[in-house]
């Protein structure tokens, strides 16, 4: 896809002059709250504001008690049990959130250093996403994100994911400038891409040309922090409760103090002294009443609960910035998930290949089937190769095909110049739905053909022969050996011849 002849990309020289003049290509991270801030937001808790309320009348209470009607110290050991419940509440959250933050920053630093395909230096090599430059030119296949916005250079069936920006899950992109103009209803050119987009089908090969803040993600990122106020289903029930305990109790308290009242009237006065003696004292009953319906447990409790479940998910690899969020996620009966069920050391080699119509079914020789063979495996992929260190050649994009390559170049084969020389006319990109790739291309033995690899059930379906006289019987036995193995199996064919070269 990349004519290396005519573009090399960045020099070593280029990348460092690039960088001082545009930055780096990292989000510059929003202000940090300080830590003595975000321990006092903790007492905006609902409950906690009931128990600071309770604890200013129990003070007071207690402190009446002890000077007026000279009762024991103990009296104090109700408004220490609703301190020491309100701190510890609000410390184990704080401290929790704080490491959870920790956490998160460095999982940013960590998505900064995802590795990302480049051109530079005439060569194919992979560098974090974090030390993109204006001016470096990168490859994209199905799958990866857009690391910085850039305009597309060349592509194949491109499609990108900009829900984030547009709502558009699939919006369509082309290197093609009047075919560009011609989409007039996009939001953004047919010809450029936005950081954090997906490649959704196709491949592309882009020039970046804003990195960092200044892209398109940059802008949406500083104007749309994390909103830390929304109120979680648990905080609205406390919320909830807060009032109903607050109102219950006031009202409680107004019937006392309304009860004796109608009381002290119905018995008439006994002098001033004793008068002001027995208001004071409904005074104080009302304050008792309302302090004792205040569930000094309730919010260490809530607060324990919530912290264990972050500490227990965080066991799963599952980590959460607010305690609230895990009753939030906690509410989910139902997570469907993908993974690959195997550990292996991240490789993947050819173990054995067999064309037929070659000699011993895979040694590449100069006749026109081996030629065959040499574009099926170069130009009908997507992958590439770093040979930037000619002692340890590594592939870069899809596994399968990579491995596909180092056999080719092993084999003495350079990709890139079958590619360069039989330049794809038309591809169909592998997809989930069809389970094969198609290209088109004009091959040196003097025909247009179209390669087709994918899965054998599905490649072998659009076949109506096969040339040597092998019969279908005798290929199903030879993948079902492989299989029983364990091994991935993949179909290459010529399906057809189209036209003459001279055509």
């Amino acid at each position: 896809m990349i004519e290396t002849k005519y573009d090399k990309g960045l020099t070593a020289e280029q990348v460092i002059a690039s960088r001082q003049e545009y930055g780096d290509n990292v989000l510059t991270p929003p202000a940090q709250v300080p830590l003595w801030k975000q321990f006092l937001e903790k007492f905006n808790d609902p409950l906690i504001k009931i128990l600071l309320v309770a604890l200013g009348l129990s003070i007071g209470l207690s402190i009446y008690e002890f000077f007026w009607l000279h009762q024991g110290a103990k009296i104090f050991f109700e408004p220490i049990g609703i301190l020491l419940a309100v701190v510890l509440a609000t410390l184990i959250g704080f401290l929790v959130e704080v490491n959870a933050n920790k956490k998160f920053r460095l999982l940013n630093q960590t998505d900064d250093h995802v590795k990302v395909k480049v051109l530079r230096g005439g060569h194919v090599t992979q560098v974090p996403r974090c030390d993109i430059v204006v001016g470096d030119i990168v490859i994209l296949e199905v799958g990866e994100k857009v690391p910085a916005d850039g305009t597309v250079i060349d592509s194949i069936n491109l499609t990108v994911d900009e829900s984030s920006f547009t709502g558009e899950p699939s919006a369509w992109k082309t290197h093609d400038p009047v075919a560009a103009a011609a989409a007039t209803e996009a939001t953004y050119p047919a010809t450029t891409l936005l950081r954090g987009s997906t490649i959704m089908e196709g491949s592309a090969t882009m020039r970046v040309e804003r990195v960092g803040d200044m892209t398109e993600f940059g802008k949406v990122y500083r104007d749309a922090q994390i909103d830390n106020d929304i109120k979680t289903p648990l905080t609205q029930q406390l919320d909830r409760l807060g009032r109903t305990i607050a109102n219950g109790s006031y009202i409680m308290a107004g019937l006392l103090v309304l009860g004796r009242v109608v009381a002290f009237f119905w018995q008439g006065s006994e002098g001033l002294v004793a008068d002001v003696q027995y208001f004071i004292e409904t005074v104080m009953l009302a304050v008792t009443l309302i302090v004792v319906s205040v569930p000094e447990g309730l919010p260490m409790s809530v607060t324990l609960s919530l912290a264990l479940s972050m500490r227990k998910m965080l066991k799963h690899n599952n980590l959460v910035r607010r305690m609230h969020a895990c009753e939030t996620m906690g509410a989910a009966t139902v997570i469907c998930t993908d993974k690959t069920g195997t550990l292996t050391q991240n490789k993947m080699q050819v173990y054995q290949a067999h064309f037929y119509g070659l000699e011993n079914g895979d040694r590449l020789v100069n006749d026109d089937t081996s030629t065959i063979v040499r574009e099926s495996i170069a130009c009908n992929s997507t992958a590439f190769l770093d040979d930037s260190d000619p002692d340890h050649v590594v592939a870069l994009g899809n596994p399968t095909e990579g491995a596909l390559l180092l056999w080719l170049h092993d084999a003495g084969t350079e990709y890139m110049e079958l590619r360069h020389e039989e330049k794809a006319l038309a591809q169909m990109p592998f997809s989930t739905m069809t389970k094969m790739m198609a290209t088109v291309i004009n091959s040196s033995t003097g025909k247009r053909v179209l390669l087709v690899k994918g899965a054998p059930e599905i490649v072998m379906g659009l076949c109506d022969h096969v040339d040597g006289g092998v019969t279908f019987g005798l290929i199903n036995d030879e993948l079902a050996g492989y299989q029983s193995k364990a091994m991935r199996t993949l179909v290459c064919v010529t399906m057809l011849t189209v036209v003459s070269r001279s055509a």
